[in-house]
């Protein structure tokens, strides 16, 4: 059911709406608690199928080489429950209204957000796709703080305008990627909030800094926007709580920006502590982290050493680059 360049056809992408629909209806209509138990037993069937669990086992033996086989095994299961309980969570987003969002929230560091809106440059909200990172900016929203999220449309556009139906419902606006360059600026200079995600690879645009001790290509945006515009930046995370009941703790810790004069070292230097800072939250409850994307996919390039002695660089186009 897709045309000769791959791409999805009508057919196929009404029927996938259609599926997303009866799955948001049946998770809406269930009690929170079994929502919850439902997504952890989705989560371990997807485990039990193997779907992604090479790269998940991958991606884990870099960051935790310390483990066993067995701790790295039972972490990546946790880490599929943890994904199928979110899935649950986001599909009942669109029946929660900000007071219910608060009622499953709370908060640390917002006394420091709210002093840095005081200096009248907006501020940048930096995340990565740890814990839940939609409740996060429905967690700001919900709190009468307006927030622009920075997003990238999903393949099936109708499943897309839900999306962005259930944000806008909450609060949230949302910048496109290719309107961020223009977008961004606008709202921080009328001392709006802006989120981003910024974790994944981002190929030979970004900057190399290190993550769990490996250089991983990462997304220069966020300290590029800081450092031009004069933004504090938070590195932000929406973190679940353990025990009973669907309840995070959504933090954000402010950032120092040093502003050199040397754009792109003061991008580098901050963007090295996000991705620091993202770190410790995720050594905090590693389960809670999306394992799923091919995180270090792209290389450095080598030393002029290195490509004298004839070692290639290892580099290429990634179909699994997911948003």
């Amino acid at each position: 059911m897709a045309d000769n360049k791959g791409r999805r056809s009508p057919a196929r992408r009404r029927l996938e709406y259609g599926l997303a629909r009866a799955l948001e209806r049946a998770v809406s209509t269930l009690p929170e608690g079994m929502a919850d138990a439902f997504g952890r037993r989705l989560g371990g069937t997807i485990y039990r199928l193997g779907l992604r669990r090479g790269v998940v086992m991958d991606n884990l033996r870099l960051a935790f080489p310390e483990l066993s086989d067995r701790e790295r095994t039972r972490l990546a299961r946790a880490s599929y429950q943890h994904l199928g309980r979110e899935a649950a969570a986001m599909l009942r987003l669109s029946r929660l209204d900000p007071a219910a969002v608060v009622e499953r929230t709370v908060t640390r560091g917002w006394d420091e957000m709210e002093e840095a809106l005081s200096e009248g440059k907006g501020v940048m909200l930096v995340t990565g796709h740890y814990g839940n990172w939609e409740i996060a900016a429905a967690a700001v929203a919900a709190r009468g703080i307006p927030i622009s999220a920075i997003v990238r449309r999903q393949g099936n556009r109708m499943v897309d305008a839900r999306l962005d139906e259930t944000r806008k419902r909450l609060g949230i606006e949302t910048i496109l990627q290719k309107e961020a360059p223009l977008r961004v600026p606008r709202a921080l200079r009328k001392n709006g909030v802006v989120g981003i995600v910024a974790d994944q690879d981002a190929r030979r645009s970004g900057v190399f800094v290190p993550f769990f001790g490996t250089p991983a290509s990462t997304h220069r945006g966020p300290a590029l926007f800081a450092v031009r515009f004069g933004a504090p930046v938070f590195a932000c995370v929406a973190r679940r709580l353990p025990g009973p009941g669907v309840r995070y703790e959504v933090s954000g810790t402010r950032v120092p920006v040093t502003r050199t004069g040397d754009l792109e070292a003061d991008i580098q230097t901050l963007t090295a502590e996000l991705a620091l800072r993202l770190e410790g939250s995720i050594r905090e409850a590693p389960e809670q982290y999306f394992w799923f994307h091919r995180r270090w996919k792209t290389r450095p390039k080598p030393e002029p050493a290195a490509r004298e002695q004839g070692i290639a660089e290892v580099d290429g186009p990634d179909p699994d680059h997911e948003s």
